[in-house]
């Protein structure tokens, strides 16, 4: 079978089979029948050098095996990752410049990649790509409204990499359809047998497969994810709402568990173009007993602790998420710090709010999400360690540390100030496809954000409007973009509705 790419308009909307060609306009962005290869998905593995060290990703139907990438270093074949019922799951490893502009070649098409990290940056960042319930009935266009505008900005001033927050995908609905998880979390069997067991694994894994699948064959994340590439973090959505603020009882259920282990193998399949024992080097655990990473260029290091894999109602972080980020502020960094904090580390208090649902049975259900934050009282002392650290990393680098997060599907931003001049600053980017959540929403998380919160002795959190709105939190879809401009960093928000905001000095 020969493959080769189709367009609509500008923007390449994917590989299909050569005689397969449909229209993909105006179509659902999920049930449409799925191209029979589904790629590149660019994962930057690691920086190092002056070399970018990249994993591309590829989903075939059938048998058939994907070309090899080429560059000028050579040629790449593909290698089996999964295989899955209806598909495999194929990768290749490869390098390119991190000094400078450079491209790679597939299947006749040549993909240019702006890898040059020394002087000039442009880093975009994107979260919470989908929602609870039906997300894979939803209109494309409608869907990926954002990520097409993404893709414009790309072709307008290209970025260099492309961080994930957090909830890329929306996985809720992959326990309907079983009778072992079909009313997760509620009520599940207490000793089910091996047998129906091993049935659940193989319904979890392909129901994870047809949601990534799907997410990336769409046309207007496909294009960019073939250009730019991708660093990923998990929040709970890619494994369930709530895992991990649920009750013990549910989380370390036979039923629990088998779903956290089929959302952790989609998780380094699809997010990290990785298996069991083979994660890159920039994953701080090589057992991955959590999958907080790290990676540095010049003038900048990015950081992702893992917030789900070792999270308890009464932890957000466990013995190896600590471990990773005291040995982080242990060593330094020369330059900005970014730190990906999948919930937001800077946020209003959060205690009236879990005050009221005691009282208040209707509220209850949200008690998880509340959970889920690091301003949840559950966490207060963990929190105020986070602080402490990421100050004390600030302080040490002589710079302002950047927080960037997502999660609440609103944008918003923060600041923490810092003796001697620094500060904490917290950038919120949520969601590039979930729908915004009512303005009144909004507008009374910005009066609660004016009670204020000081979590640290004389370090005042404060919840600020973006620059060009007049409200705390904006209801709008909405994705972030970061520059480097002769060493002067700044932040924009492209708004679904407003459009760019004026650029944030940070």
């Amino acid at each position: 079978m020969k493959f080769r790419t189709i367009r609509i308009g500008p923007v390449p909307v994917g590989i299909i089979a050569h005689d397969d060609i449909a229209s993909h306009s105006g179509q659902n962005a999920m049930t449409a029948a799925r191209a029979p290869l589904i790629g590149p998905i660019l994962i930057l593995d690691n920086i190092g050098d002056g070399t970018l060290t990249l994993s591309a990703l590829f989903i075939v139907d059938g048998g058939e095996h994907p070309p090899p990438v080429e560059t000028p270093g050579g040629v790449h074949d593909v290698e089996v990752l999964a295989r899955f019922d209806s598909a495999t799951v194929w990768r290749t490893r490869f390098d390119l410049p991190a000094d400078r502009p450079s491209e790679y070649h597939w299947n006749g098409e040549s993909y240019l990649v702006a890898g040059d990290l020394r002087d000039d940056l442009r880093i975009a960042f994107v979260s919470c790509n989908g929602e609870e319930i039906g997300d894979l009935e939803r209109e494309g266009s409608e869907r990926n409204a954002m990520w097409a505008r993404l893709c414009q900005a790309h072709r307008e001033d290209p970025f260099a990499m492309l961080l994930h927050g957090g909830d890329q995908v929306y996985a809720d609905e992959v326990t309907q359809g079983h009778p072992l998880s079909e009313d997760w979390p509620s009520q599940f069997p207490d000793d089910p047998s091996q047998a129906d067991l091993a049935d659940l694994r193989h319904h979890l894994r392909e129901r994870f497969f047809d949601r990534y699948a799907a997410l990336y064959a769409a046309p207007e994340f496909a294009w960019i994810a073939a250009r730019v590439p991708s660093l990923m973090q998990w929040d709970d959505h890619d494994i369930c709402d709530g895992w991990g603020s649920l009750r013990r009882w549910q989380t370390h259920s036979v039923v629990g568990q088998t779903l956290f282990a089929a959302a952790r193998e989609s998780f380094l399949i699809f997010q990290q173009a990785a298996a069991e024992g083979d994660l890159p080097a920039r994953f701080h655990d090589p057992a991955g007993h959590h999958l907080g990473w790290g990676v540095r260029a010049p003038g900048l290091r990015i950081l992702a602790p893992d917030l789900r894999s070792e999270r308890t109602r009464r932890s957000v972080m466990g013995t190896g998420g600590w471990s990773m980020m005291e040995a982080e502020a242990a060593t330094g960094a020369s330059g900005r710090t970014l730190l990906m904090s999948s919930v937001p580390l800077l946020g209003p208090r959060l205690s009236i709010l879990e005050a009221l649902m005691v009282v208040i049975p209707r509220m209850q259900k949200y008690e998880d999400d509340l959970r889920d934050q690091w301003q949840s009282r559950a966490h207060r002392a963990e929190w105020a360690r986070m602080l402490r650290l990421v100050r004390d990393m600030a302080r040490a680098d002589g710079q302002n540390l950047t927080v960037v997060s997502g999660e609440i599907h609103l944008a918003t931003r923060a600041v923490m100030g810092l003796a001697e001049g620094l500060r904490i600053d917290q950038l919120v980017a949520s969601g590039i496809a979930h729908r915004a959540p009512p303005v009144a929403w909004a507008r009374f998380l910005g009066s609660l954000a004016q009670l204020g919160e000081a979590p640290l002795p004389r370090h005042r959190v404060r919840i600020l409007p973006l620059p060009g709105q007049r409200g705390r939190y904006v209801a709008q879809r909405n994705y972030l973009v970061l520059e480097r401009r002769s060493d002067t960093w700044q932040a924009t928000w492209n708004l679904e509705n407003s459009g760019l905001t004026p650029p944030l000095s940070l």
